[in-house]
């Protein structure tokens, strides 16, 4: 067996697992969160087993409630419903995601008309094109250029990604477009997630060695999707996505011998654990890395604000106003924290 490295959680999934789980500490329940945390099954149904209900409209929350908004981000006008009626917010919103959005409202404000390119439906990308909706227009495969293109006349052109796109992906509607309409500005760093680059480079590594590959993710995960067709493009011939070890029948990996394995950025090293169980590697587990990841992303604002003054109320409370000028809250250890391990623990 090929084991991919990276994989499993980016640092983006890692802030809003750990977020999410200490709002399930920090509050009675229900706590309640805008879509999926994110896009995978088994994160989304531990939640629910600690009373997290997930939700499509802001509307459903009752006022006062704690609220979570997705890693994926949202639009402006349910951000600023999310925050009515007395809600206590955390937006779990990754950082990267709030480039693009700064991105997309900088290139409408000097008139551009801004491409995005990204999935019809998906959470990051509707929350993205409602930034700057007059200005935006959704891009999803080159043949949209036609008439996109078609009605820009003089204006100047901008392009912008969803985040959890492939490589290849975005670059070859890039290149059509410039080569069309010539011009064109986009960000001077990537728009797509570091994380996904890597998860895909590594898998790239062993699928071009691998007779099958399996890729751990749900359905509705966009970076678990760009890694299946990552392997299929490198010329794999057997590619399964599977959400566990639970769907995983060997006897679909034909009479494959190396078998490769990765999982998307919103996958647990759990389901990876019990993929590899199932297989059970004779000749054992070769890991194959092409680059070490240390991006770190805090807790949200919102809820690094709450547990000081959550101590600094208790102290005050017990007659000790130094130690609530002290108090500092539980997360000075945050990075060494493994949100998978908060996961488990969860379960």
């Amino acid at each position: 067996m090929l084991l991919a490295e990276p994989r499993g959680f980016c640092a983006g999934v890692e802030m809003a697992i750990k977020a999410l789980a200490w709002m399930v500490r920090a509050f009675e329940p229900p706590v309640y969160c805008y879509h999926e945390i994110v896009h995978n099954r088994l994160v989304v149904e531990r939640f629910r087993e600690q009373g997290v209900v997930f939700v499509d409209d802001v509307s459903e929350v009752p006022p006062g409630a704690p609220l979570m908004l997705s890693a994926h981000g949202s639009a402006p006008e349910v951000v600023a419903a999310a925050r009515a009626d007395g809600r206590y917010v955390v937006n779990a919103v990754c950082p990267l995601v709030t480039k693009v959005h700064h991105e997309a409202r900088v290139r409408a404000r000097k008139g551009f008309t801004v491409l995005y390119v990204g999935h019809a439906g998906h959470d990051e990308a509707v929350g993205t094109l409602a930034v700057a909706p007059d200005a935006m227009r959704l891009v999803e495969r080159a043949d949209d250029l036609d008439d996109v293109l078609a009605d820009l006349r003089d204006t100047p052109v901008a392009m912008l990604a969803q985040t959890t796109l492939a490589h290849r992906e975005w670059t070859g509607i890039l290149d059509e477009a410039r080569t069309r309409a010539g011009d064109v500005w986009t960000a001077a760093r990537d728009d797509l997630c570091f994380a996904t680059t890597n998860r895909q480079a590594a898998l790239t590594a062993i699928a071009e060695r691998a007779d099958a590959v399996v890729v751990i993710g749900s359905a509705n995960s966009s970076n678990t999707l760009a890694l299946v067709k990552v392997a299929r493009d490198a010329g794999c011939a057997t590619v399964l996505r599977v959400d566990g070890p639970d769907e995983l029948d060997p006897a679909d990996l034909g009479d494959a011998r190396i078998v490769g394995v990765t999982a998307g950025a919103s996958a647990p090293e759990e389901l990876v654990d019990g993929v590899i169980a199932v297989l059970a590697p004779e000749q054992g587990v070769e890991l194959v890395r092409v680059t070490d990841e240390d991006e770190y992303f805090p807790p949200p604002r919102e809820l690094r604000e709450l547990p000081p003054a959550l101590d600094a109320a208790a102290a005050f409370t017990r007659g000790d106003p130094s130690r609530a000028q002290a108090a500092g809250g539980p997360f000075g250890s945050d990075r060494g924290i493994d949100a998978s391990l908060v996961l488990t623990e969860l379960g």
